[in-house]
């Protein structure tokens, strides 16, 4: 898609590229928030108080610390608006910055600015606060071996960008969609009449249709646990992956096509505990998994001050879905002066 092509060449202020998606198109999102703010009757506000012709400069302004985001999606919806006005962006993607520095300068038609503001600053901000986060728990897991992932629980409509936010603060990305791993959870297992129903049911479905996809199954319990183990022990332990994330699959050799479990909420808070959270249940998940080829994901009761001691389990992943749904919004401005 075009966009992308864009955004590669923005490369100097954009470093960290976009997730992968077949369908997916920003300047679509950018259009349809434009077109959301104009109404029927455009910005009445600057039209009635600002006379046309008028130039002006702008700065962008960080009010409080933290990971930058969404340069170029900020760039790109002043230029889907009005390319006649510039941008020099003084700071890059995943920069860290302070309170009072200045981000980027524009210049060019006032009302372009003035109309472009909100909605540019509305997916900065954005990004910019789940990538601060995500950057925050990234170094709360340095020296294990577990990774930060994201989940699907993400604004409708801004999917792509809230999980590309991820990626710039440090992290990595779970599921883009439903179309890109099977990923088997208690609502599935319920409807499909059990864990091993669920299984047989995406392995032979991935095979008839001649696809990989990596496959994961969400355990609660420990029983679970060992049912999802004995299917991956029947099939001689076939198909998982080890440390690298997202591993071929044991379908073309009729072994299992079960690449990682994922240990749902196996904690529990105690304010006993380190980190304010009992992990025993989930040190026993990794002990009864062991040397297995397959992806060990923990989730639930996932924050900043629990996440190390999860990490210190030795699971592979840890996902959380707070990086995307709960974010805090970056606090950056928009400041004006006419010429």
């Amino acid at each position: 898609m075009q966009w992308r092509q864009d955004c590669q060449a923005a490369e100097a202020f954009a470093p960290v590229g976009p997730p992968p998606h077949p369908t997916y198109d920003v300047y679509a999102v950018i259009d349809a928030a434009l077109a959301e703010d104009a109404g029927d009757f455009g910005d009445i506000t600057t039209l009635s108080t600002v006379p046309e012709g008028t130039q002006a400069t702008a700065t962008f302004l960080a009010k409080a610390a933290g990971v930058l985001a969404g340069s170029w999606v900020a760039h790109a919806v002043f230029a889907r608006l009005d390319p006649a006005v510039q941008l020099q962006w003084l700071k890059k993607d995943g920069d860290l910055v302070q309170a009072g520095q200045i981000i980027a300068e524009a210049s060019g038609s006032a009302r372009s600015i003035l109309v472009a503001e909100r909605v540019a600053l509305n997916f900065m901000q954005r990004m910019s606060g789940i990538a601060s986060l995500t950057r925050q728990m990234v170094l709360a897991v340095q020296g294990t071996r577990a990774t930060v992932l994201e989940t699907r629980k993400t604004v409708p409509g801004l999917r792509l960008l809230d999980k590309w936010a991820v990626l710039i603060g440090g992290g990595q990305n779970h599921r883009i969609g439903l179309y890109d791993m099977v990923m088997i959870k208690d609502n599935h297992i319920a409807a499909a009449g059990g864990i091993a129903a669920a299984v047989k049911g995406a392995e032979d479905y991935m095979r008839g249709l001649g696809i990989q996809r990596p496959l994961e199954v969400e355990t609660r319990t420990l029983d679970e646990l060992r049912e999802v183990l004995a299917i991956l022990d029947a099939a001689g332990n076939g198909g998982g992956a080890s440390d690298g994330g997202g591993g071929s699959s044991g379908g073309s050799s009729g072994g299992s096509m079960i690449t990682r479990v994922m240990l749902d909420n196996m904690t529990r808070k105690s304010s006993g505990a380190p980190g304010g959270l009992d992990v025993s249940t989930l040190h026993q998940a990794m002990a009864l998994i062991g040397d297995r080829k397959v992806e060990t994901e923990a989730s639930g009761n996932v924050t900043l001050e629990t996440v190390r001691v999860i990490a210190e389990t030795g699971v592979q992943f840890i996902s959380c879905g707070a990086l995307t749904h709960s974010v805090t919004a970056l606090d950056i401005s928009l400041n004006i002066q006419t010429q």
